[in-house]
């Protein structure tokens, strides 16, 4: 027992801020927008903590269960905690833009944030590293046309006909779905994989077996994963209002909020991919960032679409002329450089500065 509560110390941490969130909430809100600030990073902090173990165990289910249903576990643990905390802030401070700002900051943190460092730590480690360039062009055409369709056609959409075209959003959206999980797990699935040269493994110590974690059964596995979920959607409720009162009147733009919702969902990725990036295994980085954007465009929106079309409140999708600019200037970095089946330190950078200029320009409100 006590060896299973040092394993999810980073759970049991979450689980004690919800319980002292709670009875403290009205206290918290009450002593003013600097308090209520601390407060709401307190309890990202530990949206990030419980974030980290639920990734953690379905990266465990996924190897217990094999694929498909492994790979449908992964990708849906990641975006079920993005809509758990987006559902939440909607129901509480409805935003028309909060969804689009979070799929639009999500696809920059994982193209131009994770992969632009770890192919610039990784480049400057090892050279260049190698990877499948079938997977690259497979994920990079997917995104284009969710977010195309998605994001950039609504734009163009008479206000009236809203309700039919989120309808056929949400059809695209998981056809799309359906045809890229069939390719990752079914006849396909070469394209998502890159063969490396064996390395040798030296013998474990005792101190490595000593520290290494226990087996997890997996009904146990299935059931902290549900209870992690369960402890961020609590977190999220408190955390959004603080939040709401701590910016309130800081003339932070509003893309912060959705820039936070993104870097939440993303914190067990982007310590994965570096750790990828820097064991020279780019085909891990290229399948995180790259199939991460893609599961947040065409899972989010059917999901959140439906939600509008069942309560009948339509928010913006349509991207701003500067994010719509910006993607496509990712999107054709993107092919450029994941086109030869070899990245560098130099392609690295380049989608780095890409994500820094995202950074600068939410910070002054476009």
């Amino acid at each position: 027992m006590l060896v299973q509560l040092k394993q999810e110390k980073f759970l049991l941490l979450a689980v004690i801020a919800a319980c002292v969130a709670y009875p403290l909430e009205h206290t918290m809100l009450a002593h003013g927008h600097g308090v209520a600030l601390a407060a709401g990073l307190a309890l990202i902090a530990a949206i990030i903590c419980a974030s980290l173990r639920v990734a953690h165990h379905a990266e465990l289910l996924a190897q217990k269960v094999g694929d498909p249903y492994g790979t449908m576990i992964l990708t849906l643990a990641a975006v079920l905690v993005e809509v758990v905390i987006l559902g939440i802030m909607m129901s509480n401070e409805p935003s028309p833009t909060l969804v689009r700002d979070t799929i639009y900051s999500a696809v920059m943190l994982d193209i131009n944030g994770i992969l632009g460092l770890a192919a610039l730590m990784g480049g400057l480690k090892h050279g260049e590293q190698q990877y499948n360039d079938d997977s690259a062009r497979s994920y990079s055409v997917m995104i284009l046309t969710a977010m195309g369709v998605s994001m950039v056609v609504p734009e163009f959409i008479p206000e009236p006909d809203w309700k039919l075209y989120s309808a056929f959003t949400i059809g695209a959206m998981l056809l799309l779905y359906g045809l890229f999980l069939r390719m990752q797990v079914g006849p396909h699935s070469y394209f998502f994989s890159y063969s490396y040269p064996e390395k040798k493994r030296r013998r474990p110590t005792p101190q490595d077996l000593a520290e290494e974690e226990p087996p997890t059964s997996l009904g146990l596995s299935i059931g902290l994963l549900v209870f992690g979920v369960v402890v961020i959607g609590a977190l999220a409720e408190v955390m959004s209002k603080a939040m709401d009162l701590g910016l309130e009147g800081s003339g932070a733009p509003p893309v912060v909020t959705a820039i936070l919702v993104a870097a939440i969902s993303a914190a067990p990725e982007i310590l994965t991919a570096l750790r990828a990036a820097l064991a020279n295994r780019m085909q891990s980085v290229v399948n995180i960032a790259l199939g991460a954007s893609l599961s947040t465009v065409i899972l989010t929106v059917p999901v959140m679409e439906g939600l509008a079309l069942y309560s009948g409140q339509a928010f913006q999708m349509a991207m701003t002329p500067v994010q719509t600019v910006m993607i496509f200037i990712t999107l054709l970095v993107s092919a450029i450089n994941l086109n030869d089946g070899e990245t560098n330190a130099i392609e690295g950078m380049t989608h780095f500065v890409l994500f820094a200029t995202f950074i600068m320009l939410s910070l002054l409100g476009l």
